[in-house]
């Protein structure tokens, strides 16, 4: 990767800090659900370019972000935190989502074409480390595969491609289990391995790696606790 990245996972790393404090009232710490508001994420500047390619749209009242990446502007990445006290409360998370422009030959599980028309990151936090499962809407690829695995003291993160190819322009929902999502990948699928701390949602588009194009639409954001 040239310029900036590759997440592995510097973003973990650096978007506590620079993200900063979400505000969050007492009613809605009170509720199950904490809607993520297309507004309020930010840009990850340690693992972001100059140029911000994301904006905030509203369709019918509806508002998301829609990313726009175009060669050869160096990746951005947006990210969200949880709030302290929600941490350990997080139990899912439920996102929607739809590709615009798939970049040409992205394959998160080949070697120099790692591209996504869409990411989502989704992060723990034990210690000094960081777990983080990267969701991809691909252009290549078999759907259901998990590649790109890294292990080390500080970081652990898996690439699971969820979406691939068309249609483009259709949303597509998607909800997590996170705790099951966690023991699956983190912790040999046993069943009462403790879960850390959910510590914040990344999204991004990017193109980089194959020169090319990628667009997407990243749509309601919904983080449910116990």
């Amino acid at each position: 990767m040239k310029g900036v990245r590759r997440h592995s996972f510097g973003f973990s790393l650096a978007l506590w800090a620079l993200v900063g404090p979400f505000c969050v009232t007492s009613a809605a710490a009170a509720e199950a659900a904490l809607s993520i508001e297309p507004a309020t994420w930010r840009v990850v500047k340690s693992e972001s370019g100059p140029v911000n390619y994301y904006k905030v749209v509203s369709d019918g009242g509806s508002g998301f972000v829609r990313s726009r990446y175009v060669p050869p502007l160096k990746t951005v990445v947006l990210g969200w935190q949880t709030p302290e006290a929600d941490r350990q409360r997080v139990k899912a998370l439920k996102w929607t989502w739809r590709a615009r422009v798939l970049p040409k030959g992205g394959d998160e599980c080949r070697k120099g074409s790692g591209d996504s028309a869409a990411v989502v990151y989704v992060t723990w936090k034990r210690g000094l480390r960081y777990y983080t499962l990267k969701y991809v809407w691909a252009s290549s690829g078999a759907k259901g595969s998990v590649c790109a695995r890294k292990r080390n003291p500080f970081v652990a993160q898996d690439t699971v491609i969820l979406e691939v190819g068309p249609p483009l322009d259709a949303w597509r929902t998607v909800e997590l289990d996170l705790a099951r999502e966690f023991r699956k990948h983190f912790a040999e699928g046993e069943p009462d391995a403790e879960v850390p701390d959910f510590v914040g949602i990344g999204i991004m588009s990017d193109g980089d790696q194959t020169a090319s194009e990628s667009s997407a639409d990243f749509g309601t954001f919904v983080v449910v606790r116990r």
